[in-house]
């Protein structure tokens, strides 16, 4: 029997390892440059493809160290990337994290409308404000950005970029040969948009897709960030590490949303899950279990610990002294809400560097490990418990996402729990979102005059 809800997929392609996994490049079925081998990509989009998931999504950041991640410090640009899959793909949607922080929403807004044509209407933006601060001094800045400036150029940045989306109604190309009318300039509107950060005329040079837009979603655990995903998101990528911390994160976006008079129902929130299917639960734990020593690696997890603060260097402390919660400076302008947390549970918890390193970097039990069936009933608890509207699974290593494309998905559905064939053919049409509709002609239909966008201090459309 078909449930009304159906559990969304996306797979994150981070092939060589992400944080947290300095040795998954490792495994024999990984080549070693697999992240900067579209071959690899296109293959597993494709495999995804045909189990029939909603989207690939892949991350970026634009600073590393020698301790970042095996597949930070070699990897594809993400929208270079998409559109080469968006050729070899036909169904599945293509979202790539591009930041607010270091572009400008003119380009922003041509690059992933140009994705979205290429596609067929399939292109999705994953909007961050760039957590490593060390980015800024790679666009020509002494010092990152602070937290009010980051949030208060992303709000305004997604604005903006959605109004030059809108640049051209749909029917602004009569493209008539009798007649000779390419264009019907009537359908074609500037921006004159003068905000407190950007200054933008407009047009865009690019007609909308089949979806309207692309779809936009947003990650991000402060209030900043839920304030901003619950104003502009139409999907929440995030991170649930139980039941209860999923269902109460899904309730407060949904309210957020609700409360800025959205329909919380048009916005899809799908954290990171880990995976692992054995023979039986016994053996599915005995699997994670080791994979996860055969990623931890003391030496790696301490080099890899200063990110979230700023990559500040924790290797001059002495291991075995109290936290040193001076370090919490360090993260101001960085991932600051992730490094709270962690010096916050350092204290409370009376733990040593050394303490504090091991408990986050230990092997952690996922409550998505077990038999097929185990892990079919797992998802669809939190589904129906409404503690997330879809997964993102990482592919890591490729037996396991085998395992759970050839044994976990069958059995959900089978329960109707996931789909037998994509509804429509474009992103928002998979992810049951509305077409987005132009503003200029929204605003004609409804005999209303278009208000400034949010953030402007002048603007004349």
């Amino acid at each position: 029997m078909t449930t009304k809800r159906q559990l969304k997929l996306g797979a994150v392609l981070t092939p060589t390892g992400g944080p947290g996994h300095p040795y998954t490049w490792l495994d024999p079925e990984l080549p070693g440059d697999a992240s900067v081998d579209i071959d690899w990509y296109i293959k597993y989009a494709r495999i995804a493809e045909e189990a029939k998931f909603d989207l690939v999504f892949i991350v970026d950041s634009q600073f590393i160290t020698p301790d970042s991640p095996p597949h930070y410090l070699n990897r594809l640009e993400p929208l270079t990337l998409l559109s080469a899959l968006a050729v070899a793909t036909e169904n599945i949607g293509l979202v790539g994290t591009l930041t607010t922080s270091f572009n400008q929403p003119f380009n922003v807004a041509r690059r992933f409308a140009s994705l979205d044509l290429i596609s067929r209407g399939r292109a999705g933006w994953n909007v961050v404000t760039s957590g490593d601060s060390g980015t800024a001094g790679n666009y020509s800045l002494d010092e990152h950005y602070d937290y009010a400036t980051r949030y208060g150029k992303a709000s305004e940045h997604v604005e903006v970029v959605k109004a030059l989306w809108d640049s051209y109604e749909d029917d602004a190309f009569p493209r008539n040969k009798e007649t000779k009318e390419f264009l019907d300039s009537s359908k074609l509107h500037t921006l004159n948009h003068r905000g407190e950060y950007f200054s933008v005329v407009g047009p865009l040079n690019i007609e909308r897709s089949q979806q309207g837009q692309p779809v936009i979603f947003q990650a991000g655990d402060s209030e900043q960030g839920r304030d901003l995903g619950a104003q502009i998101a139409d999907g929440i990528f995030t991170h649930a590490p139980s039941f209860e911390a999923g269902a109460a994160f899904y309730a407060d976006i949904k309210n957020r949303a609700a409360a800025l008079g959205r329909n919380p129902d048009e916005i899809v929130i799908l954290p990171g899950v880990a995976v692992t299917v054995g023979d039986t639960d016994e053996d599915a734990r005995e699997i994670e279990r080791a994979t996860q020593l055969a990623d931890n690696n003391f030496d790696k997890s301490l080099n890899e610990f200063g990110r979230p603060f700023g990559w500040h260097d924790f290797r001059q402390y002495d291991l075995d002294a109290p936290f040193p919660v001076e370090a919490l400076k360090s993260a101001e302008n960085s991932f600051y809400t992730q490094a709270k947390k962690i010096t916050e549970l350092a204290v409370e918890r009376g733990l040593t560097l050394r303490q504090t390193v091991e408990a986050l970097s230990s092997p952690r039990l996922s409550p998505f490990t077990g038999s097929a069936t185990t892990v079919a009933d797992e998802l669809q608890r939190w589904l129906d418990g409404r503690a997330l509207d879809g997964i993102n699974i990482h592919i890591g290593h490729p037996a396991q996402f085998r395992r759970f494309v050839d044994e976990v998905l069958p059995i959900l559905r089978e329960r109707g729990v996931v789909r037998e064939d994509y509804e429509g053919t474009t992103l928002r049409d998979n992810l049951g979102l509305p077409f987005v509709e132009n503003r200029h002609t929204r605003a004609q239909r409804d005999g209303v005059a278009l208000a400034p966008l949010p953030g402007a201090l002048a603007s004349s459309i």
